[in-house]
């Protein structure tokens, strides 16, 4: 059955092409349905950067596949699915997220999770593929809200980043980030906001958060090893959400 969504939520869309930095994650899903909520014409764009939790390229396909083929309001708007081989950043990357290591917090204060570079390396790539398709809006689910601290996803460092690409590419871009100041339990709101329960469902059972790739295990709010730092993130936001604490 087909899902229509609550017209209500969304403002009047702009007659502009936008582009998703799409992961396969509930915050990417979350910002691909505010993109879809106000933009003509929505592609997306994911990278395999040989992350530990590549589990995230299969769900992202199976997100956007029952986006298209449930939510009528949205599938005309919803093109091109852009995939990048970033294998590169993996091999020179000595992280939690790149290698088979215990996720623990390092001297600077910073979680091993963190990859240097790649915000700014995925923003870019968005930018080189926006500036041939005509898409000048770049939209990314970076949050200081709820975040591990890294320091590519502060709100200062993407403002900067939009200036640096706009100059060197002689585009004006801009850089949107819906959930900058939400937290998580303000991201399921957002998403019950844009596209009703059905999508609070979808996100539930089609997203992946669990740093460790852990799709064993289904939770009330929704797969993972619920040990994690995104686990915990994605747990403590969906009881806050709903009220449930089991």
């Amino acid at each position: 059955m087909s899902c229509r969504v609550a017209r209500q939520h969304l403002i009047d869309t702009r007659p502009e092409r936008a582009l998703v930095l799409f992961s396969g994650g509930q915050d990417s899903t979350t910002c691909l349905a505010w993109t879809l909520s106000r933009f003509a014409a929505v592609e997306t764009i994911g990278f395999d950067y040989r992350q530990r939790h590549r589990v995230e390229l299969q769900c992202r396909a199976s997100v956007l596949e029952t986006l298209r083929s449930k939510f009528t309001d949205w599938n005309g708007k919803l093109g091109v699915d852009h995939v990048v081989d970033l294998g590169v950043l993996g091999a020179i990357s000595d992280t939690a997220l790149t290698g088979d290591t215990a996720i623990a917090f390092e001297q600077n204060g910073l979680p091993n999770t963190f990859v240097p570079g790649r915000n700014l390396l995925f923003f870019t790539f968005a930018a080189a593929i926006g500036y041939r398709r005509g898409a000048r809006h770049l939209v990314g689910g970076m949050c200081e809200t709820d975040y591990s601290g890294y320091p590519d996803c502060r709100d200062d460092t993407l403002k900067a980043l939009q200036a640096t690409l706009s100059l060197g590419m002689d585009h004006r871009f801009v850089i949107h980030t819906p959930l900058m100041w939400r937290d998580k339990a303000a991201t399921w709101a957002l998403a019950q906001a844009l596209g009703g329960d059905a999508l609070v469902e979808l996100i539930l059972e089609e997203t992946h958060s669990c740093y460790l790739g852990d799709r064993s295990r289904r939770h009330s709010w929704g797969y993972g090893c619920a040990d994690c730092p995104a686990c915990e993130l994605r747990r403590r936001g969906w009881q806050a959400f709903t009220g449930d604490q089991a």
